[in-house]
Formats: C-alpha cells, sequence, structure tokens
C-alpha cells in the first residue's frame, strides 16, 4: 500500500492542511458576501453550462422560423445588376472625381493604379413588377419574382479583402475563430429538426472555376461556442456527409448496440470530467445513426415533380451545383432545418467582367428564383427568410485599361453594395437605402454589417444586445458592441 500510486485528485487532498482549508473557504465566503451587496440578485442566478443553449430564447415571437443564407462568394457587381446608375454611362471613360477616392482603401490590384476611368453598366436595366425594382437583364428570372424581395441598397462593410469580409458578415470579425451565425442561433434557440443538423453548409462554384475563392471551415464554424452548434457542411460530391454508411458485415441493429454501448462510456467520462465537449461527442453520434436514414431520403429527387426540377434549371441534377443545393435547401426547409447556408463562389471579376458575369448569372439567377417561388407555393415563404449578397460589391471604375475590351474589371468595393432579402418579417417590393449618383458611397439610409446581423437575429425572435456568450472572461455576441435593428424593411 505504501508503493501504490495516489490520483492526481487524492494527492493534491492529502497535501491539503486545516489551515489551508479554512483561509481557502474564507476568501470564498468573503468573496461570495461582498458580491451579494453589490448585486445579489446575480449571485443567486444561476448560469449553468448547457449544450442545449440559453432556455430563456427566444425574447419575443420571431417572424422566421428558419434562415436559408445565398452567400455569393466573390462579390456581385452591384452596379451592373441591381444598382442602376445612369451617370456611369455619361461618365464612361472619364475619371472618377477624386473627391470620392481620396482616403479610400482598394486592394492591391487597383490601390496603386493612377488612372480609374468609370466604365457604364455592361448589361440593360430595366424596371420590374409593381413595384419597379430596377433589375439587369443578366437576372431575368430574378427580375420576375421582384415584388417578392427587398432590395438594400445601401449596405456597406469595413474589410477590403474576400476572406475577411465574408468572416465578417457570417461571425461579426474580421479574424477567424468566432461563432458563426448559423451556430449562434442554432446554441440560442435550440433544435428544431428530428433526423437532421440544425446547422448546414453547402458551397457551389462556377463551371469554369474562374475564382479562386476558398471555403474555409470556420465560414461555418462554432467558435466558442460547443462543437455540437458548428454546421455541418454536405459534400457536392459522392456521399454528402462522410462514414455514415456502415462498413460490410454490420447491420443496423448491431450498430444500435454499438452506439449504446459507446454512450455508457462516454456518460462515465462526462461524470469524470464535466468536459461539455463530451455531450457534443454523444450527441453526434447519436445524429450520425439517424442521418444513416434522413440523408437518403433528403437527397432523392425521383418524387420531386418535373416541373419543380425544370424550374430550378437544368444544372439541378448536377451534384455540388448551385441549383441542386437550393433544391436541397427547400428540401431541409421542409425538415424543419434551422439554417441553411449555400455558399457559391465565382463573382470576383478582376479581369473578366465582359464574358463571365453573365456566365455567373446564369448559374445562379435561375435556382434563387425558383427557391422563392417554391416557397411561397408551399407557404413556407411566411416563414422562412431568404437572404442574397456576397461581402462586398465592385468599383464603379475600371480595374485594368479601358482599351483592353476583354480583359475589363471591377475591384472590391466595401463602401456600398446591395443585397436583397425576402418571405417571414421583411417588407415585399421594397427598395430600401440608396448610393450616390455613381454607386460609389450611402446616401440614404446607410446599413452597416452589424445591423443587418442585428435584423437577422431580430427575425428570428433575439433581441442581439441581450444574446451573449461568456467566453474568456468577456461576454461576446455576433454583433460585437455595435448595430442596429433595420426597422425600415420589417413588415
Amino acid at each position: 500500500m505504501k508503493n501504490q500510486k495516489l490520483h492526481p485528485f487524492d494527492a493534491y487532498q492529502a497535501q491539503i492542511t486545516r489551515r489551508n482549508f479554512f483561509g481557502k473557504m474564507a476568501q470564498g465566503i468573503g468573496g461570495m458576501a461582498l458580491a451579494s451587496m453589490l448585486n445579489p440578485i446575480s449571485v443567486l442566478a444561476k448560469e449553468p453550462f448547457s449544450t442545449a443553449g440559453p432556455s430563456r430564447l427566444p425574447h419575443f415571437a420571431p417572424k422566421a422560423k428558419r434562415v436559408i443564407y445565398l452567400f455569393q462568394n466573390g462579390a456581385p457587381s452591384h452596379v451592373d445588376l441591381f444598382d442602376y446608375k445612369p451617370m456611369l454611362k455619361k461618365w464612361h471613360g472619364k475619371q472618377i472625381p477624386d473627391s470620392l477616392t481620396a482616403g479610400k482603401r482598394f486592394s492591391t490590384m487597383t490601390g496603386g493604379q493612377a488612372a480609374r476611368p468609370v466604365i457604364g453598366e455592361i448589361s440593360n436595366f430595366a424596371q420590374h413588377g409593381h413595384s419597379g425594382a430596377w433589375v439587369s437583364d443578366f437576372m431575368p428570372e430574378t427580375a420576375k419574382v421582384a415584388d417578392d424581395l427587398c432590395f438594400v441598397k445601401s449596405m456597406y462593410t469595413e474589410s477590403v479583402n474576400h476572406a475577411p469580409a465574408i468572416t465578417f458578415f457570417l461571425t461579426g470579425s474580421e479574424q477567424p475563430g468566432r461563432p458563426s451565425m448559423g451556430s449562434w442561433l442554432t446554441y440560442g434557440l435550440g433544435s428544431t429538426a428530428k433526423d437532421l443538423p440544425d446547422f448546414v453548409c453547402m458551397t457551389s462554384r462556377d463551371k469554369e472555376a474562374s475564382c479562386g475563392q476558398i471555403f474555409y471551415d470556420y465560414y461555418w464554424g462554432s467558435g466558442f461556442l460547443p462543437t455540437k452548434f458548428q454546421g455541418v457542411k454536405f459534400r457536392g460530391g459522392g456521399d454528402p456527409v462522410l462514414y455514415l454508411k456502415n462498413p460490410e458485415g454490420l447491420n443496423r441493429s448491431l450498430r444500435r448496440d454499438m452506439l449504446d454501448d459507446i454512450q455508457q462510456l462516454n456518460e462515465i467520462n462526462l461524470k469524470e470530467y464535466g468536459d461539455p465537449e463530451i455531450n457534443t461527442r454523444i450527441a453526434q453520434y447519436e445524429m450520425a445513426y439517424k442521418m444513416q436514414v434522413s440523408v437518403p431520403d433528403l437527397t432523392d429527387f425521383s418524387n420531386e415533380p418535373q416541373h419543380i426540377l425544370d424550374m430550378y434549371g437544368p444544372d439541378v441534377h448536377r451534384k455540388g451545383s448551385f441549383a441542386y443545393n437550393c433544391l436541397m435547401a427547400r428540401r431541409l426547409a421542409e425538415r424543419d432545418v434551422r439554417f441553411i447556408q449555400c455558399m457559391h463562389a465565382g463573382w470576383d471579376q478582376h479581369t473578366n467582367l465582359n464574358h463571365q458575369l453573365i456566365i455567373q448569372c446564369k448559374d445562379t439567377d435561375q435556382p434563387s428564383a425558383a427557391l422563392i417561388k417554391d416557397l411561397k407555393q408551399r407557404g413556407m415563404l411566411e416563414d422562412t427568410l431568404v437572404i442574397w449578397g456576397g461581402e462586398f460589391g465592385r468599383t464603379p471604375f475600371l480595374q485594368g485599361n479601358i482599351k483592353d475590351t476583354y480583359n475589363w474589371g471591377r475591384d472590391h468595393h466595401p463602401y456600398v453594395f446591395t443585397l436583397w432579402m425576402a418571405g417571414a418579417g421583411v417588407k415585399p417590393g421594397l427598395t430600401y437605402g440608396a448610393s450616390d449618383e455613381f454607386g460609389f458611397n450611402p446616401v440614404e439610409n446607410k446599413v452597416h454589417v452589424h445591423d443587418f446581423q442585428a435584423t437577422v437575429m431580430h427575425l428570428m425572435g433575439i433581441d442581439h444586445e441581450q444574446f451573449t456568450f461568456k467566453h474568456q472572461g468577456r461576454r461576446y455576441r455576433l454583433t460585437d458592441v455595435h448595430g442596429h435593428v433595420v426597422k425600415g424593411i420589417l413588415t
């Protein structure tokens, strides 16, 4: 017995003297007494760590039950698609006024470019619907649903490069490591899907692979929240989720027995160590078991009517395409998945504006409009919020040589750009905000990224200022210490 090695915890206990014990107790009791005098309610209030999320949410009745975010990586050109500016054609070929560009930051591709000639839109614009929304002829299907959309034409952001700007939109910070919007919402509001993750992400890119945009995992990561709330990425090829299938010789009944035994072992570890990630492990094993049945049914389009498939366009059967992901988004929404993030890369037209922008629009226009029509005819648009937009816009002036028409491009433009929203709680047929006559700066109802995030959370029944998570000694929220709900776009 003399040589028996003690467990570290038992060894620590053996070293505690009577004087040491009461000294520590006195400090603890004194600290509690002081805290109770300063704020007696806070001492009594319990805030245990839970992987189920805060039980007090939602703060008020939500307008939206779920979100489908059609994120357009690379930044669509607002002045060529939605923000019609006749002044650009009048000034075509002339140097953009120095008063607009003075002190502004651009990417390294035009940061040192002395000549910055204005170029007019490369598409034709027309007004559509009862709302009279201006939409480019590159987006004919979106134009048909213009009366269902709310165009926000006064968005602005802070970063001039892709990855920080995308991270800012999705997590509220330009630096990786914060929870993404989908993780915040699923943590706060809890689970709604029975046999699927509550946060799913899908990615696609232009067929020409014209842009080198990378999809980083932290775009759908849980940051400092429990990993249970990170997005589950559905792959565009092969099995949507790896390792769901049972190996040869292992049937579903045997799999169930194995999971039950593993769960018992994990619960023993949870009691001993109290690590919340063990709870996540238990939950993910169970979710994987459920997904063995739910995912094959989800991805089987054979029960979709032909007219629905036709509505999404010819790419709908090509796994990993934007059209395929849009139909998947509707099917996920039907199964009560709370946050669906479809990210499509290819909008970074630095040198291929005249020949690639229209191709990019053809890939995305029809599926985006089809999703709106599909949700609407099923009565789901009433409680589903759909968002379409990128991380910033494109410059009204040219990147490159104006004589080299084939290689025309537009640089990154964080100072004003357009996105649209549709569905639950958002006014349809509205154009909100405005940019100046060059499409360079917002001049009416400016909307910052944090304002946008606050508004999304409001539609989900959350007061963004009250929804926080304590990490490393401070309280964090999606909107940091900023953001105001954009009440002008709400019904």
